[in-house]
Protein backbone atom coordinates (compact mmCIF):
# COMPACT_ATOMS: atom_id res chain seq x y z
CA UNK A 1 0.00 0.00 0.00
CA UNK A 2 1.14 3.36 -1.06
CA UNK A 3 2.12 5.86 2.33
CA UNK A 4 2.34 9.11 -0.39
CA UNK A 5 -0.53 11.61 1.26
CA UNK A 6 -1.90 14.20 -1.56
CA UNK A 7 -0.93 17.42 -0.31
CA UNK A 8 -3.23 19.66 1.62
CA UNK A 9 -5.45 21.87 0.31
CA UNK A 10 -6.67 25.31 1.47
CA UNK A 11 -10.55 25.85 -0.06
CA UNK A 12 -10.97 29.09 -2.08
CA UNK A 13 -14.34 28.43 -3.34
CA UNK A 14 -16.50 27.71 -0.66
CA UNK A 15 -18.66 31.01 -0.38
CA UNK A 16 -18.96 30.64 -4.73
CA UNK A 17 -18.61 26.98 -5.21
CA UNK A 18 -17.25 25.85 -8.04
CA UNK A 19 -17.91 22.29 -9.72
CA UNK A 20 -17.49 19.53 -12.25
CA UNK A 21 -19.27 19.14 -15.55
CA UNK A 22 -20.43 15.99 -14.10
CA UNK A 23 -21.39 17.60 -10.79
CA UNK A 24 -23.15 20.36 -12.33
CA UNK A 25 -25.16 18.13 -14.62
CA UNK A 26 -26.50 15.75 -11.27
CA UNK A 27 -26.88 19.04 -9.29
CA UNK A 28 -29.06 20.53 -12.25
CA UNK A 29 -31.81 17.55 -12.73
CA UNK A 30 -32.19 17.99 -8.49
CA UNK A 31 -32.88 21.60 -9.22
CA UNK A 32 -35.35 20.66 -11.84
CA UNK A 33 -37.09 18.12 -9.88
CA UNK A 34 -37.40 20.21 -6.64
CA UNK A 35 -38.85 22.73 -8.32
CA UNK A 36 -42.23 21.11 -7.33
CA UNK A 37 -41.48 19.88 -4.12
CA UNK A 38 -43.63 20.35 -0.70
CA UNK A 39 -42.13 20.39 2.36
CA UNK A 40 -45.21 20.04 4.08
CA UNK A 41 -45.92 16.65 6.44
CA UNK A 42 -48.88 15.43 4.99
CA UNK A 43 -47.49 15.13 1.55
CA UNK A 44 -44.00 13.45 2.77
CA UNK A 45 -45.77 11.26 5.10
CA UNK A 46 -48.31 9.84 2.09
CA UNK A 47 -45.00 9.77 0.16
CA UNK A 48 -43.23 6.89 2.44
CA UNK A 49 -47.08 5.15 3.26
CA UNK A 50 -46.99 4.65 -1.03
CA UNK A 51 -43.41 3.69 -0.70
CA UNK A 52 -44.01 1.23 2.21
CA UNK A 53 -47.39 -0.13 1.93
CA UNK A 54 -47.75 0.41 5.46
CA UNK A 55 -49.48 3.24 7.24
CA UNK A 56 -48.93 3.09 11.24
CA UNK A 57 -46.39 4.95 12.03
CA UNK A 58 -46.38 4.51 15.93
CA UNK A 59 -47.35 7.87 18.12
CA UNK A 60 -47.75 10.19 16.37
CA UNK A 61 -46.62 13.00 18.49
CA UNK A 62 -43.56 13.16 16.06
CA UNK A 63 -46.11 15.19 13.49
CA UNK A 64 -46.36 18.49 15.35
CA UNK A 65 -42.16 18.21 15.42
CA UNK A 66 -41.97 17.17 11.90
CA UNK A 67 -43.97 20.57 11.24
CA UNK A 68 -41.61 22.90 13.02
CA UNK A 69 -39.03 21.61 11.21
CA UNK A 70 -40.46 21.57 7.64
CA UNK A 71 -41.17 25.39 8.58
CA UNK A 72 -38.21 25.99 9.47
CA UNK A 73 -36.12 24.69 6.48
CA UNK A 74 -38.61 26.20 4.18
CA UNK A 75 -38.11 29.81 5.71
CA UNK A 76 -35.16 30.08 7.23
CA UNK A 77 -32.73 27.16 5.64
CA UNK A 78 -32.23 29.79 2.35
CA UNK A 79 -32.43 26.31 0.46
CA UNK A 80 -32.20 26.01 -2.96
CA UNK A 81 -33.96 23.80 -5.38
CA UNK A 82 -32.00 20.92 -5.16
CA UNK A 83 -31.08 21.51 -1.29
CA UNK A 84 -35.41 21.50 -1.23
CA UNK A 85 -35.42 17.86 -3.04
CA UNK A 86 -32.55 16.24 -0.83
CA UNK A 87 -34.34 17.11 2.42
CA UNK A 88 -37.58 15.82 0.71
CA UNK A 89 -35.73 12.67 0.23
CA UNK A 90 -34.19 12.86 3.95
CA UNK A 91 -37.28 13.36 5.58
CA UNK A 92 -39.18 10.72 3.26
CA UNK A 93 -37.06 8.46 4.08
CA UNK A 94 -36.71 8.60 7.37
CA UNK A 95 -40.52 8.52 8.13
CA UNK A 96 -40.16 5.13 5.60
CA UNK A 97 -37.92 3.45 8.62
CA UNK A 98 -40.02 4.83 10.93
CA UNK A 99 -43.15 2.96 9.23
CA UNK A 100 -40.90 -0.25 8.67
CA UNK A 101 -39.69 -0.40 12.35
CA UNK A 102 -43.36 0.10 13.81
CA UNK A 103 -44.12 -3.05 11.26
CA UNK A 104 -41.50 -4.81 12.48
CA UNK A 105 -42.38 -4.40 16.10
CA UNK A 106 -46.02 -4.97 15.64
CA UNK A 107 -45.21 -8.48 14.15
CA UNK A 108 -42.25 -9.32 16.76
CA UNK A 109 -43.11 -7.57 20.34
CA UNK A 110 -40.88 -10.13 21.86
CA UNK A 111 -37.69 -7.24 20.23
CA UNK A 112 -38.81 -5.03 23.35
CA UNK A 113 -37.39 -7.63 25.22
CA UNK A 114 -33.82 -7.23 24.15
CA UNK A 115 -31.18 -5.89 26.60
CA UNK A 116 -28.85 -3.49 25.63
CA UNK A 117 -26.39 -3.97 27.91
CA UNK A 118 -23.77 -1.48 28.88
CA UNK A 119 -23.26 0.31 26.19
CA UNK A 120 -19.89 1.91 25.59
CA UNK A 121 -21.26 5.67 24.80
CA UNK A 122 -18.86 8.17 23.04
CA UNK A 123 -20.07 11.93 23.56
CA UNK A 124 -17.44 14.63 21.94
CA UNK A 125 -17.84 17.29 19.53
CA UNK A 126 -16.80 16.75 15.83
CA UNK A 127 -13.43 16.62 14.84
CA UNK A 128 -12.61 15.37 18.42
CA UNK A 129 -11.06 11.96 17.38
CA UNK A 130 -14.97 11.01 18.42
CA UNK A 131 -14.76 9.06 14.52
CA UNK A 132 -11.38 7.57 14.98
CA UNK A 133 -11.72 6.14 18.83
CA UNK A 134 -15.29 5.06 17.15
CA UNK A 135 -14.54 3.21 14.46
CA UNK A 136 -11.51 1.40 16.04
CA UNK A 137 -13.38 0.27 18.47
CA UNK A 138 -15.90 -0.87 15.90
CA UNK A 139 -13.46 -3.16 14.32
CA UNK A 140 -13.43 -5.39 17.27
CA UNK A 141 -15.89 -8.05 16.27
CA UNK A 142 -16.52 -8.32 19.90
CA UNK A 143 -18.16 -5.10 20.40
CA UNK A 144 -21.54 -3.98 17.92
CA UNK A 145 -21.36 -0.69 16.17
CA UNK A 146 -23.91 0.62 13.27
CA UNK A 147 -22.38 0.44 9.82
CA UNK A 148 -23.36 3.37 7.74
CA UNK A 149 -25.75 1.46 5.43
CA UNK A 150 -27.58 0.07 8.44
CA UNK A 151 -27.87 3.83 9.89
CA UNK A 152 -29.35 4.61 6.66
CA UNK A 153 -31.78 1.90 6.70
CA UNK A 154 -31.79 0.07 9.61
CA UNK A 155 -35.03 -2.36 8.54
CA UNK A 156 -35.15 -4.07 5.16
CA UNK A 157 -39.02 -4.21 3.97
CA UNK A 158 -40.09 -8.00 3.78
CA UNK A 159 -40.63 -8.04 0.35
CA UNK A 160 -37.23 -6.92 0.03
CA UNK A 161 -35.68 -9.72 2.12
CA UNK A 162 -32.60 -11.16 -0.19
CA UNK A 163 -32.52 -15.39 -0.42
CA UNK A 164 -29.58 -16.79 0.96
CA UNK A 165 -26.14 -15.73 -0.45
CA UNK A 166 -28.06 -12.49 -2.34
CA UNK A 167 -26.83 -8.90 -1.47
CA UNK A 168 -28.80 -6.82 0.47
CA UNK A 169 -30.10 -4.08 -1.76
CA UNK A 170 -29.24 -1.31 1.31
CA UNK A 171 -25.71 -1.80 0.12
CA UNK A 172 -25.91 -0.95 -3.03
CA UNK A 173 -28.46 1.53 -2.79
CA UNK A 174 -26.05 3.12 0.17
CA UNK A 175 -22.58 3.28 -2.37
CA UNK A 176 -24.91 4.83 -5.24
CA UNK A 177 -25.60 7.41 -2.32
CA UNK A 178 -22.20 7.46 -1.71
CA UNK A 179 -20.80 7.88 -4.95
CA UNK A 180 -23.02 11.05 -6.03
CA UNK A 181 -20.91 12.64 -2.76
CA UNK A 182 -17.50 11.94 -3.67
CA UNK A 183 -18.78 14.29 -7.36
CA UNK A 184 -20.22 16.66 -5.47
CA UNK A 185 -17.83 16.66 -2.85
CA UNK A 186 -14.85 15.21 -3.32
CA UNK A 187 -12.61 16.84 -0.77
CA UNK A 188 -15.04 16.26 1.65
CA UNK A 189 -13.05 12.80 2.39
CA UNK A 190 -10.56 14.79 3.32
CA UNK A 191 -12.28 15.63 6.53
CA UNK A 192 -14.47 12.69 6.83
CA UNK A 193 -14.36 9.96 5.07
CA UNK A 194 -17.94 8.12 4.35
CA UNK A 195 -18.05 4.42 3.41
CA UNK A 196 -20.78 1.86 3.12
CA UNK A 197 -19.28 0.19 5.98
CA UNK A 198 -17.85 2.40 7.99
CA UNK A 199 -19.49 2.80 11.48
CA UNK A 200 -21.67 5.37 11.90
CA UNK A 201 -23.27 7.35 14.36
CA UNK A 202 -26.46 6.98 16.04
CA UNK A 203 -27.80 10.40 15.38
CA UNK A 204 -29.27 9.05 12.12
CA UNK A 205 -31.31 7.00 14.52
CA UNK A 206 -32.62 9.87 16.51
CA UNK A 207 -33.71 11.37 13.42
CA UNK A 208 -36.41 8.53 12.91
CA UNK A 209 -38.13 10.40 15.89
CA UNK A 210 -37.70 13.50 14.34
CA UNK A 211 -36.10 15.56 17.60
CA UNK A 212 -32.52 15.39 16.76
CA UNK A 213 -29.38 18.31 16.38
CA UNK A 214 -28.85 16.40 12.97
CA UNK A 215 -31.34 18.82 10.95
CA UNK A 216 -28.89 21.77 12.11
CA UNK A 217 -26.17 20.48 9.76
CA UNK A 218 -27.93 20.92 7.09
CA UNK A 219 -28.30 24.59 7.52
CA UNK A 220 -28.70 27.42 10.04
CA UNK A 221 -32.05 26.94 11.53
CA UNK A 222 -32.78 28.76 14.52
CA UNK A 223 -36.48 28.00 15.02
CA UNK A 224 -36.02 24.13 14.88
CA UNK A 225 -33.16 24.74 17.47
CA UNK A 226 -35.13 26.62 19.94
CA UNK A 227 -37.77 23.64 19.77
CA UNK A 228 -35.50 21.16 19.75
CA UNK A 229 -33.56 22.48 23.26
CA UNK A 230 -36.95 23.24 25.20
CA UNK A 231 -38.24 19.55 24.73
CA UNK A 232 -37.62 16.64 27.02
CA UNK A 233 -35.39 14.57 25.02
CA UNK A 234 -36.25 11.68 27.09
CA UNK A 235 -38.79 10.01 25.19
CA UNK A 236 -36.84 10.32 21.86
CA UNK A 237 -33.87 8.54 23.18
CA UNK A 238 -36.45 5.95 24.71
CA UNK A 239 -37.15 5.28 20.84
CA UNK A 240 -33.48 5.16 20.14
CA UNK A 241 -33.22 2.51 22.63
CA UNK A 242 -35.98 0.41 20.63
CA UNK A 243 -34.34 0.92 17.65
CA UNK A 244 -31.48 -0.31 18.99
CA UNK A 245 -33.12 -3.25 20.49
CA UNK A 246 -34.61 -3.46 17.10
CA UNK A 247 -31.45 -3.69 15.39
CA UNK A 248 -30.03 -5.96 17.91
CA UNK A 249 -32.66 -8.84 17.62
CA UNK A 250 -32.34 -8.19 13.28
CA UNK A 251 -28.50 -8.94 13.12
CA UNK A 252 -27.18 -9.79 16.48
CA UNK A 253 -24.58 -8.24 19.32
CA UNK A 254 -24.78 -7.95 22.87
CA UNK A 255 -21.99 -5.05 23.64
CA UNK A 256 -23.02 -1.57 21.73
CA UNK A 257 -20.00 1.23 21.33
CA UNK A 258 -21.97 4.17 20.36
CA UNK A 259 -21.27 7.60 18.96
CA UNK A 260 -22.80 11.27 18.56
CA UNK A 261 -21.69 15.15 19.23
CA UNK A 262 -25.74 15.06 20.51
CA UNK A 263 -24.97 13.26 23.74
CA UNK A 264 -22.52 16.35 25.04
CA UNK A 265 -26.08 18.57 25.52
CA UNK A 266 -28.60 15.96 26.78
CA UNK A 267 -26.35 13.56 29.69
CA UNK A 268 -29.44 13.33 32.11
CA UNK A 269 -31.20 11.84 29.01
CA UNK A 270 -28.34 9.81 27.82
CA UNK A 271 -28.10 8.39 31.32
CA UNK A 272 -31.84 7.90 32.24
CA UNK A 273 -32.08 5.89 29.03
CA UNK A 274 -28.78 3.74 29.31
CA UNK A 275 -28.35 3.83 32.97
CA UNK A 276 -25.46 0.88 32.69
CA UNK A 277 -23.93 3.13 30.39
CA UNK A 278 -20.56 3.58 30.18
CA UNK A 279 -19.55 7.24 28.70
CA UNK A 280 -16.17 8.60 27.05
CA UNK A 281 -16.20 12.35 26.62
CA UNK A 282 -13.64 13.64 24.39
CA UNK A 283 -11.86 17.22 24.21
CA UNK A 284 -10.09 19.14 22.23
CA UNK A 285 -9.13 23.03 21.72
CA UNK A 286 -12.79 24.41 21.04
CA UNK A 287 -11.39 27.01 18.54
CA UNK A 288 -9.25 24.46 16.70
CA UNK A 289 -13.01 22.24 16.76
CA UNK A 290 -14.99 25.35 15.51
CA UNK A 291 -12.80 26.06 12.71
CA UNK A 292 -12.61 22.78 11.34
CA UNK A 293 -16.15 22.22 11.96
CA UNK A 294 -17.18 25.35 10.06
CA UNK A 295 -15.35 24.09 6.96
CA UNK A 296 -16.52 20.65 6.64
CA UNK A 297 -20.28 22.56 7.16
CA UNK A 298 -19.67 24.98 4.42
CA UNK A 299 -17.86 23.05 2.18
CA UNK A 300 -21.28 20.34 2.24
CA UNK A 301 -23.47 23.43 1.99
CA UNK A 302 -22.96 23.88 -1.88
CA UNK A 303 -24.95 20.93 -2.75
CA UNK A 304 -28.40 23.13 -0.89
CA UNK A 305 -27.17 26.35 -1.72
CA UNK A 306 -26.14 28.39 -4.75
CA UNK A 307 -23.87 30.96 -2.56
CA UNK A 308 -22.63 29.64 0.78
CA UNK A 309 -22.82 32.79 3.57
CA UNK A 310 -20.06 32.16 5.43
CA UNK A 311 -20.87 34.66 8.16
CA UNK A 312 -23.99 33.59 8.50
CA UNK A 313 -23.07 29.69 8.95
CA UNK A 314 -20.17 30.97 11.40
CA UNK A 315 -21.97 33.07 13.52
CA UNK A 316 -24.56 30.40 13.80
CA UNK A 317 -22.32 27.51 14.84
CA UNK A 318 -20.74 29.33 17.29
CA UNK A 319 -22.94 30.26 19.40
CA UNK A 320 -24.37 26.54 18.83
CA UNK A 321 -20.91 25.13 19.60
CA UNK A 322 -20.89 27.36 22.86
CA UNK A 323 -24.24 25.91 23.96
CA UNK A 324 -23.75 22.37 23.69
CA UNK A 325 -20.04 23.07 25.57
CA UNK A 326 -21.70 25.14 28.34
CA UNK A 327 -24.23 22.01 28.74
CA UNK A 328 -21.83 19.82 28.74
CA UNK A 329 -19.88 21.37 31.43
CA UNK A 330 -22.51 22.46 33.53
CA UNK A 331 -24.13 18.59 33.56
CA UNK A 332 -20.84 16.17 32.91
CA UNK A 333 -21.15 15.48 36.49
CA UNK A 334 -24.38 13.64 36.50
CA UNK A 335 -22.29 10.80 34.47
CA UNK A 336 -20.97 8.05 37.51
CA UNK A 337 -17.54 8.56 38.11
CA UNK A 338 -16.17 5.02 38.22
CA UNK A 339 -18.16 4.89 34.75
CA UNK A 340 -16.81 7.61 32.56
CA UNK A 341 -13.28 9.17 31.44
CA UNK A 342 -12.83 12.39 29.75
CA UNK A 343 -10.50 11.51 26.92
CA UNK A 344 -8.12 15.09 25.75
CA UNK A 345 -7.16 14.40 21.15
CA UNK A 346 -3.51 15.01 21.96
CA UNK A 347 -3.22 12.15 24.39
CA UNK A 348 -5.20 9.97 22.43
CA UNK A 349 -3.64 10.65 19.07
CA UNK A 350 -0.32 9.91 20.66
CA UNK A 351 -1.32 7.04 21.71
CA UNK A 352 -4.69 5.31 20.70
CA UNK A 353 -4.14 2.01 21.75
CA UNK A 354 -3.31 2.92 25.51
CA UNK A 355 -6.59 5.29 25.58
CA UNK A 356 -8.99 1.89 24.21
CA UNK A 357 -7.24 -0.09 26.79
CA UNK A 358 -7.72 2.40 29.92
CA UNK A 359 -11.34 2.24 28.45
CA UNK A 360 -11.76 -1.39 27.92
CA UNK A 361 -10.91 -1.72 31.49
CA UNK A 362 -13.23 0.44 32.87
CA UNK A 363 -15.58 -1.18 30.87
CA UNK A 364 -15.15 -4.42 31.91
CA UNK A 365 -14.32 -5.37 27.76
CA UNK A 366 -11.65 -8.18 27.47
CA UNK A 367 -9.14 -6.89 24.96
CA UNK A 368 -8.28 -10.27 23.34
CA UNK A 369 -5.99 -10.98 20.54
CA UNK A 370 -8.31 -10.98 17.49
CA UNK A 371 -9.64 -7.79 19.14
CA UNK A 372 -6.35 -6.11 19.45
CA UNK A 373 -5.59 -7.87 15.18
CA UNK A 374 -8.71 -5.78 13.85
CA UNK A 375 -8.24 -2.63 15.44
CA UNK A 376 -4.13 -2.83 14.54
CA UNK A 377 -5.20 -3.82 10.82
CA UNK A 378 -7.85 -0.47 10.63
CA UNK A 379 -5.22 1.58 12.06
CA UNK A 380 -2.82 0.20 9.01
CA UNK A 381 -5.70 0.67 6.73
CA UNK A 382 -6.78 3.76 7.65
CA UNK A 383 -3.79 6.15 8.83
CA UNK A 384 -4.65 9.89 9.32
CA UNK A 385 -4.74 11.95 6.54
CA UNK A 386 -4.90 9.08 3.80
CA UNK A 387 -6.56 11.90 1.85
CA UNK A 388 -4.58 15.04 2.07
CA UNK A 389 -5.52 17.31 4.87
CA UNK A 390 -6.96 20.86 4.65
CA UNK A 391 -5.36 23.83 5.62
CA UNK A 392 -7.92 25.82 7.79
CA UNK A 393 -8.62 29.69 7.56
CA UNK A 394 -11.08 30.62 10.47
CA UNK A 395 -10.92 34.15 8.73
CA UNK A 396 -12.86 33.18 5.94
CA UNK A 397 -15.97 33.43 8.43
CA UNK A 398 -15.33 36.50 9.89
CA UNK A 399 -14.06 35.21 13.45
CA UNK A 400 -11.44 36.12 15.40
CA UNK A 401 -9.18 33.23 17.04
CA UNK A 402 -8.15 35.36 20.28
CA UNK A 403 -11.88 36.45 20.59
CA UNK A 404 -13.18 32.75 20.59
CA UNK A 405 -10.52 31.60 23.05
CA UNK A 406 -12.09 33.90 25.00
CA UNK A 407 -15.82 33.31 24.38
CA UNK A 408 -14.84 29.44 25.63
CA UNK A 409 -12.58 30.06 27.94
CA UNK A 410 -14.72 28.41 30.81
CA UNK A 411 -15.37 25.16 28.95
CA UNK A 412 -11.65 25.26 27.78
CA UNK A 413 -10.53 25.88 32.05
CA UNK A 414 -13.03 23.29 33.21
CA UNK A 415 -11.34 20.48 31.54
CA UNK A 416 -7.90 21.71 31.16
CA UNK A 417 -8.27 21.63 27.27
CA UNK A 418 -4.86 23.23 25.92
CA UNK A 419 -4.94 25.52 23.01
CA UNK A 420 -3.31 24.02 19.39
CA UNK A 421 -1.25 26.15 17.71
Amino acid sequence: MSTERPPSIRFDDLAHPRFSDTARSILDMMAEAGASVSLEPAPLMESAMTATGLEDFGSRDFVDRLEVLCRSLRDEARLNNAGLLAQSMLLSGLLRNRLLLEDLLARHPEIRDEKIDRPIIICGLPRTGTTHLHNLMGSDPSLRSLPYWESVEPVLAERERPLAGEPDPRLERTATALGFLDIALPEFKRMHEMTVDHVHEEIQLLAIDMSTMLFETTAPIPTWRDHYLARDQRPSYAYLKVILQALQWLRGGSRWVLKSPQHLEQFPALLDTFPDGVFVVTHRDPVSVTTSMLTMLAYSARVRHDTVDLDWIGTYWVDRLQRMLTACAESRDVLPAHRTIDVHFDEFMENDMAMVTRIYEMAGVPLTEEGERAMSSFTRDHPRGRHGGVDYDLSQFGLDRAQLKEYFRSYAERFGVAEEA
